[in-house]
């Protein structure tokens, strides 16, 4: 019996658009967080992928967190043994050396946020849901990294209370909180992600150095929790690849000559 595909995989024009597939919202199991694990790791290797877009099927959710019914049926063990492989699994996410962008194309709750936060750039669809993590309502916590990705985002005061009240909200207020960085118009999930799209491919090549912005990605995620001097050393090993690269020597030729770059990549 074959496996069911929760998680589909496409890539075109340098992204590779990574989909949460199991109606009707996207529950995360065991199951869907090996395949996504598989995905990012696809898209890691691939050298014709410099972004990576991460999205929900339908129109109503981007992820409602975990499922409900598996975690009611599993034991203790397998649970503690699940949020461990979904942290590595997000980690490998943010570690990944390419631009993650999280297309809330509906719903993000729970765990849904959690994996959201994992990517660099949060894009939401204007008036296509809630989100929040309200995990507290069922007596537990956010398990998947929200307690810590929250923090980091919005401050550690501001965290715990979004928490431990569970509330849910718009995603205009996560903007104003500085969880989603950016908000698009669409009539429907396919024109927002064509929208995705077009702002993935600004980020790639020609038009952008993408060795450039993977380094930037990893100066912020690996120095952000270094103390200051280890950071810098992180942020200068990452710099003196780039001055190696192609790209660069583009860029700063480019600059010279007064014209537009037109980088490789490379």
């Amino acid at each position: 019996m074959s496996e069911q595909k929760l998680v589909h995989y496409e890539a075109k024009d340098g992204v590779a658009v990574i989909t949460l597939d199991d109606p009707p919202a996207n529950t995360y199991t065991h199951e869907m967080m090996r395949q996504l694990d598989e995905a990012i790791l696809e898209a890691r290797f691939a050298d014709d992928v410099s972004v990576l877009v991460l999205t929900g099927a339908g129109e109503k959710f981007f992820c409602a967190g975990a499922s409900i019914q598996m975690l009611s049926e599993v034991t203790t063990d397998f649970k503690y043994h699940f949020c461990l492989h979904a942290n590595e699994t997000l980690l490998r996410l943010e570690h990944t050396p390419k631009l993650t962008i999280a297309a809330l194309n509906g719903h993000t709750v729970g765990g849904g946020l959690e994996i959201a936060m994992a990517c660099d750039l949060l894009v939401a669809r204007k008036d296509a849901g809630k989100t929040g993590l309200p995990e507290v309502n069922l007596g537990v916590l956010p398990g998947t990294g929200g307690t810590q990705r929250l923090a980091r985002l919005v401050g550690k005061a501001r965290a715990i209370d979004l928490m431990v009240s569970g509330d849910t909200f718009d995603f205009e207020k996560a903007r104003e909180l500085g969880i989603v960085n950016r908000i698009l118009e669409a009539g429907s999930r396919e024109e927002f992600l064509s929208q995705i799209h077009e702002l993935a491919r600004s980020f790639i090549p020609p038009a952008k150095a993408s060795m450039a912005v993977g380094h930037i990605k990893r100066a912020v995620q690996s120095g952000s929790l270094l103390p200051l001097e280890q950071g810098l050393v992180v942020e200068r090993e990452l710099q003196a690849q780039l001055f190696a690269s192609d790209d660069a020597k583009e860029g700063l030729g480019a600059y010279l000559d007064k014209r537009k770059p037109s980088f490789s990549g490379k």
